[in-house]
């Protein structure tokens, strides 16, 4: 059974950084890919980051217009726990962030919410001006 585990949400000011973990179990290789999608209240879930599967300890990464140059993914050396490192955090970041997996597709690239099957619980993230 796939479980994923979120932490590292919290309260920070404005301009500050906030770093995001996730730890993946149930997998039986290492093969998957993962991201980070958030949601607003009020607002549908909204992709933010991937780090998609491409080959040993080797990763795709791609991002969201509004946090590209501010976010950072990654992942540990094991490849499953994946890591947002959240940096010049604005007002409109406040969410609730969830991480995604899914088996890798390869060449897949995966922005959508209908690509994951696999969820965390999610973790808030509040950014006060």
């Amino acid at each position: 059974q796939v479980q994923l585990v979120e932490s590292g949400g919290g309260f920070v000011q404005a301009g500050g950084s906030l770093r995001l973990s996730c730890t993946a179990s149930g997998f039986t290789h290492s093969m998957y890919d993962m991201a980070w999608f958030r949601q607003a209240p009020g607002k549908e879930r909204d992709f933010v980051a991937l780090s998609s599967w491409i080959g040993e300890k080797t990763y795709y990464t791609a991002y969201a217009p509004s946090v590209k140059g501010r976010f950072t993914i990654s992942r540990d050396g094991a490849g499953n726990t994946l890591f947002l490192e959240m940096d010049s955090l604005k007002p409109n970041d406040t969410a609730v962030y969830y991480c995604a997996a899914e088996l890798a597709a390869p060449g897949a690239t995966r922005r959508r919410v209908s690509a994951y099957d696999f969820w965390g619980q999610g973790t808030q993230v509040t950014v006060s001006s």
